[in-house]
């Protein structure tokens, strides 16, 4: 290998859903700067939310595919608590959204194919403890109906 490349594989993990893989993390060998990289899909139809982060924040993209990315302020404290915020995400439409911790957030897959998502985080992804909280996403007290998209 030339000097100074290195190589780490990667691990894809399949579910239901679709799939996730982590791409590069703050505490990887290989790793320079910042906190997390990954990439998770979902297939037609297929809905993965509700969650929120205590401390991370997400900065979601959608690569391949089409997905509704929806936002809903728990924040006790904030001016727009309970405020829902929507984006369609695809190529077509580039965005990229930061989520900021403690936003409730999810998304569904709007197109006839596996949509992929990249998730840039501010903290690599603690396995043994994770700074992930989850709500149902049909039998919650969020004021949103992904069964309407």
């Amino acid at each position: 290998m030339i000097q100074g490349v290195k190589a780490k594989k990667l691990k894809v993990i399949p579910d239901s859903r679709g799939r996730l893989m982590e791409i590069l993390r703050s505490d990887d060998e290989i790793f320079t700067e910042f906190g997390q990289v990954y990439i998770t899909t979902a297939y037609p139809k297929i809905v993965k939310a509700w969650h929120y982060h205590k401390f991370q924040t997400d900065n979601f993209t959608c690569i391949s595919g089409k997905i509704k990315l929806v936002l809903y302020d728990s924040r006790g404290g904030s001016p727009t608590f309970k405020e829902i915020n929507e984006w369609t995400l695809s190529l077509d439409s580039p965005q990229l959204i930061q989520i900021p911790a403690e936003v409730y957030h999810g998304f569904k897959c709007l197109a006839d194919k596996e949509s992929i998502v990249i998730n840039i985080i501010s903290r690599p992804y603690n396995h043994q403890n994770p700074d992930e909280f989850r709500v149902d996403p049909y039998k919650n007290d969020i004021n949103f109906d992904w069964r309407k998209i």
